[in-house]
């Protein structure tokens, strides 16, 4: 099915998806019908360890929809990109990975979202992550720019996801990884929803 939208329905989207997550900005609970928070790393399967040395107040702003990171490895070193990093809780965590000598980048449309996500980085020392208000349809970063992007939730959300993806193929270095979680319809759309 391709879905030609018009400038008035990417809008209407846009503007959609910042009213809901300019709310999820104060807290993830009660604004998804599945597990958020900790309960949703653990459920996720996130690592232990990891989700300990997060700052504790940091975990209640978890809401992804899976674990990225379950699809490959992150080292020390790499350069990572973040495609709708929401209140940072990824983007802490690739932090972590990298360590000092890499960088992550988290991406948002949402102003109130990347204002949360710089609250959260304020609760920790790193110094190699940045936050910045961009759209995976139109990345500003160089070709090769980025060992592994990785992105939880925010694909299925996206109006072109084909410019989305070249993007997204564009900044990935030779041999790069993409780690996607993220939601799919898997039969037919209902009417009321498509309208």
């Amino acid at each position: 099915m391709n879905h030609q939208f018009t400038v008035e329905d990417r809008k209407r989207i846009r503007q959609g998806i910042q009213q809901k997550y300019a709310k999820v900005a104060a807290g993830a609970e009660g604004n998804f019908r599945y597990p958020t928070g900790q309960a949703g790393l653990e459920g996720q399967r996130y690592d232990p360890e990891i989700i300990k040395a997060l700052p504790r107040d940091v975990l209640p702003f978890y809401c992804g929809v899976g674990n990225p990171f379950s699809l490959g490895k992150i080292n020390e070193g790499d350069t990572v990109l973040d495609i709708g990093c929401g209140a940072g809780v990824d983007t802490l965590i690739a932090a972590m990975m990298v360590g000092a000598n890499g960088k992550v980048v988290g991406i948002d449309l949402t102003p109130e979202m990347l204002e949360t996500a710089q609250q959260n980085l304020s609760k920790t020392a790193f110094k190699n992550l940045e936050f910045l208000e961009s759209s995976a349809e139109s990345l500003s970063f160089p070709d090769e720019s980025f060992d592994i992007v990785i992105s939880n939730g925010v694909i299925n959300l996206i109006p072109d996801k084909s410019k989305a993806l070249r993007e997204i193929f564009r900044v990935l270095k030779l041999n790069g990884h993409l780690m996607i979680a993220d939601q799919v319809l898997t039969g037919e759309l209902p009417r009321s929803l498509s309208e």
